[in-house]
């Protein structure tokens, strides 16, 4: 198994780290690599979207010809994990709570509607407990960090988390999207959940 993670901006080095110790604590055989390239991209069975931000991480994918390479892939069943930018750059649909509309470039593949930093900026940053909807997992710690929010999932997306009304975890066959950061959680169950799908 090979597993990437998106290497333009954002958290790449915690979610190697996370990674790496999800399939150790699994004892399944994989490597976790930083790509980039579409090259790269092509040697992967699955990929994790990194925070950030998304508008970096879109232009630059876009620039260097990766972006149509991971919607393709997505799209023939490649599974795919993002978080907080990564699960923007995920989203069918996307606008930002302050400016409105961004059109950023989007991989488009989770059927959803998520806001940008719904949860305020940077200095609103916050971490709490979430019941999660997955089995063997009920709570989870949550990072937040200029936190988007799902405001709409349509049919067909299983919603795997709530913080006060509002979805903020999600996932639709073999994707799945987070609001929030679990590589700084000092918690790898959700990477594990993520490499327990790759493998069914």
């Amino acid at each position: 198994m090979r597993i990437g993670v998106l290497g333009f901006q954002g958290d790449i080095e915690e979610h190697v780290a996370a990674t790496r110790e999800a399939l150790k604590k699994l004892s399944i055989d994989g490597s976790v690599a930083v790509v980039k390239t579409p090259d790269e991209l092509r040697e992967i069975d699955a990929l994790i979207i990194p925070g950030g931000e998304s508008t970096v991480i879109g232009g630059l994918a876009l620039f260097n010809k990766s972006l149509s390479v991971i919607k393709d892939k997505v799209r023939e069943g490649m599974p795919a994990f993002g978080t907080c930018a990564g699960l923007i750059m995920l989203a069918n649909r996307t606008y930002d709570r302050v400016v409105g509309e961004t059109r950023q470039p989007l991989i488009a593949v989770l059927d959803v509607l998520v806001e940008r930093n719904s949860f305020g900026r940077q200095r609103e940053s916050f971490e709490t407990e979430l019941d999660v909807s997955i089995d063997g997992m009920e709570r989870i710690k949550g990072v937040f960090i200029r936190a988007p929010s799902i405001r709409e999932a349509n049919q067909g997306v299983e919603t795997l988390a709530k913080l006060d009304g509002q979805i903020v975890a999600v996932r639709q066959n073999k994707i799945i999207g987070t609001c929030f950061h679990p590589e700084l959680s000092g918690d790898t169950r959700l990477h594990e959940y993520f490499i327990k799908m790759i493998v069914s």
